[in-house]
């Protein structure tokens, strides 16, 4: 969970000062990856006991948040 969570902030860094549009995409959707892939891990983590249920609901929507400002990043990237 550490390192998808912290892939998330890393990749965005990295994509927006890529000087072409193209790179960025590339960098905004491996974000995005990984924000999946940490929600992933927040709902196994509720299913075996290791993250409280109400803590992982917390998590999960703020991950979907954070996915939905990422396609919105890509949405205005492609209308270029």
């Amino acid at each position: 969970m550490t390192r998808s969570g912290l892939s998330i902030p890393s990749n965005i860094a990295e994509g927006m000062t890529r000087d072409g549009d193209r790179e960025k995409r590339y960098f905004l959707s491996m974000a995005k990856g990984s924000c999946s892939e940490l929600r992933t891990q927040i709902y196994i983590g509720v299913e075996v006991g290791f993250i409280p249920a109400e803590r992982g609901k917390d998590w999960i929507k703020r991950s979907k948040r954070i996915a939905a400002m990422l396609s919105g990043l890509l949405k205005l990237l492609h209308q270029k």
